[in-house]
């Protein structure tokens, strides 16, 4: 089974929003609303864990219920960082897939994406799950285009760095669940704390993370810039 890890429990700060940027509304939609639309209507997608606030879970049920998907569908509460959300969301895909008898969990994967990346298609779903063959997951990134220094002290540049071997992680990230699971395990209840991108806990865990093109288009919408752009291109 592919279960989908939908996060949507950031507060969007830096956006300098009144209200969470995945809620926001553009061209008549909430910015969740887009990744969920996809999701929903994939084939290979056999359930959604959204991460979620209580205070927004009311007004994401409303969007699920026009969406007239058959999708089965969990909630798990946000943690106090990002991979806590994310180990959230995996402790409700364990309680889905238990609820499934057919489910195998040894084979089964989880496609983990921010509901702030409205960007995200059908197209980019199967190719992922397609490319997952033979590894414990994947990760979709970008080449780094500008020269990257590096600083011991952030004052002065200590060292150069090759930046044809840098690159930038996009989401989303695709992985065996029976083994994420046990990598983000394996980092409570301190280290998880220090982790910022979710392949991290599974490069730790020694899992072989397989890299793809990613999608320059599949930005996050992090600055109101951000939110302008993604704004113009919908209309």
């Amino acid at each position: 089974m592919n279960i989908a890890i939908l996060l949507s429990g950031g507060t969007g700060s830096r956006l300098g929003s009144d209200i969470p940027k995945q809620y926001i509304e553009i061209n008549g939609k909430m910015i969740i609303t887009y990744s969920l639309e996809v999701m929903c209507g994939h084939k290979d997608i056999d359930g959604i864990v959204i991460v979620v606030a209580d205070e927004w879970k009311e007004k994401v049920q409303e969007t699920l219920e026009n969406l007239n998907s058959e999708t089965k569908v969990f909630f798990a509460k946000p943690g106090n960082n990002r991979q806590l959300s994310i180990y959230s969301a995996l402790e409700a895909t364990m309680q889905l897939l238990a609820e499934t008898s057919q489910s195998d969990i040894s084979s089964s994967n989880v496609f983990i994406h921010d509901a702030a990346r409205p960007n995200l298609t059908s197209e980019m779903i199967t190719s992922y799950l397609g490319a997952m063959e033979g590894h414990d997951g994947l990760l979709p990134v970008l080449p780094m285009k500008d020269t990257v220094y590096y600083s011991e002290d952030g004052k002065k540049v200590t060292k150069l760095i090759d930046r044809s071997k840098i690159y930038a992680g996009q989401a989303p990230e695709v992985f065996n669940f029976q083994k994420y699971y046990a990598a983000c395990k394996a980092l409570l209840p301190d280290k998880i704390l220090t982790i910022n991108g979710s392949t991290e806990p599974a490069i730790i865990a020694g899992m072989d993370i397989a890299m793809v093109p990613g999608d320059e288009n599949n930005y996050k919408i992090t600055t109101r810039a951000d939110l302008e752009k993604f704004e113009n291109s919908v209309k």
